[in-house]
């Protein structure tokens, strides 16, 4: 019988990435107090400097709330154009030096390395991809190394910040034993409260438990959970990520009863989210509208239509579903637009409503776009939402490029 090959699983995670990337273009920042994110009053944290840590401030935490726990610290908004050229040239790195990897978001990378050993010892491998990384990239990165992506993972957040940790074949459970249930990735804040009202609050009472009661308290998150604990994770490298549906939304930074302004706001979103069809050769056949009011009531409305990616048949939909869900007489927090039931194929020309010129003119516009599109940050300069002067609204990037969304689709406005 053949002797199974033991996994060496790496994770790499970009320390405080949006910060760091900020650092990097401003030698001012670095040493103080930074925030990153949205600088509305509605807006949150993306990320947060080593130095708001002691101060209570952490990622997802409203800015509002971060900016009174930290007055002195230094608020930048972010732009998802930098970051994802910063994303790439990391990830081109490690492509060239690995088998195997999986971006599993911006900042966060697994490689198999396993079998690896036969030929270099994978540590040291390891340990040359974060120096080399650190060298041309200019960004502080950390490593976990283990038989999992679970394991390596956790591995990861201990070595933080800009350092690296191995934990060997066979120690997996002694090194998880001592952690708080909450380092368990995945494990959500109900799921810990759940454990924690049990007088569950260390990892090592988990594994202690039968996998029987966890499945009896939490169904087969339990025991999903309970294998984790243990160290147990085959769950395998996933080198490309199948996008099934795109959309774009924005929380306005005080609601609004301008309708003009959010007819423009969802046209802008409708052109961008079309142009990155068109980049990934993707067609869409299900387009929806969401709107949230300031009571929190969320109202969403969709339509089928003959597969497509042009301006003129998907903005028109989109502006009508608007129409029909804006019933209201309430100010409105936030608007989104989404495409679903993507199918790869070209736009065909309508043999009955098209003309040449129209198809000729999408073909010039995006060739306009790819080529003189961004500015030196990677923003998108030629787009409707930017004439608008609505921020953030363009990506430049393909979207079906197998790497996970850039930053959440869910923006301030």
């Amino acid at each position: 019988m053949k002797r199974q090959v033991e996994r060496t699983i790496l994770h790499m995670d970009l320390d405080t990435f949006f910060v760091s990337v900020e650092r990097k273009h401003d030698d001012r920042l670095r040493g103080i107090p930074v925030l990153v994110g949205g600088t509305g009053d509605r807006g949150v944290v993306a990320a947060c400097s080593y130095e708001t840590r002691p101060y209570g401030i952490h990622s997802g935490m409203p800015m509002k709330m971060a900016r009174m726990l930290c007055p002195q610290a230094t608020v930048i908004r972010g732009e998802a154009g930098i970051y994802s050229k910063e994303s790439k040239t990391v990830s081109e790195i490690i492509k060239e030096a690995v088998p195997v990897f999986e971006k599993a978001s911006i900042d966060e990378f697994y490689a198999d390395l396993s079998g690896m050993e036969k030929f270099h010892n994978s540590y040291h491998l390891a340990t040359e991809l974060r120096e080399r990384i650190k060298k041309e990239s200019g960004l502080p990165i950390s490593f976990g190394l283990s038989t999992s992506k679970v394991v390596s993972k956790v591995a990861t957040g201990e070595a933080k910040p800009d350092n690296q940790k191995k934990i060997d074949a066979g120690t997996e459970k002694t090194f998880l034993a001592p952690m708080l249930v909450q380092k368990i990735p995945m494990m959500g804040d109900k799921t810990s409260k759940v454990l924690y009202d049990m007088g569950v609050k260390y990892v090592k009472t988990i594994q202690e438990m039968p996998v029987e009661m966890m499945t009896q308290i939490l169904g087969k998150n339990g025991t999903l959970l309970w294998n984790r604990a243990n160290g147990l994770d085959d769950s395998p490298i996933v080198p490309f990520h199948e996008r099934k549906s795109i959309s774009n939304e924005r929380t306005f930074g005080k609601d609004t009863g301008d309708v003009q302004r959010m007819r423009e706001m969802i046209r802008a979103m409708g052109e961008n989210l079309a142009y990155q069809l068109r980049t990934g050769n993707k067609l869409t056949s299900c387009v929806s509208v969401k709107i949230r009011y300031s009571d929190f009531n969320t109202v969403s409305k969709q339509v089928k239509i003959a597969y497509t990616s042009a301006d003129h048949i998907l903005i028109p939909q989109i502006e009508r579903l608007f129409d029909q869900l804006h019933n209201r007489r309430m100010m409105v927090r936030l608007v989104g637009v989404n495409f679903s039931d993507l199918v790869t194929g070209n736009y065909q020309i309508n043999l009955f409503d098209d003309s040449e010129e129209r198809l000729n003119l999408y073909m010039a516009m995006d060739y306009i776009r790819n080529r003189y599109g961004t500015d030196n940050r990677g923003n998108s300069i030629l787009s409707w939402g930017t004439t608008l002067g609505i921020p953030n609204i363009a990506s430049m990037g393909n979207p079906f490029n197998g790497d996970p969304p850039i930053i959440p689709a869910h923006r301030n406005a």
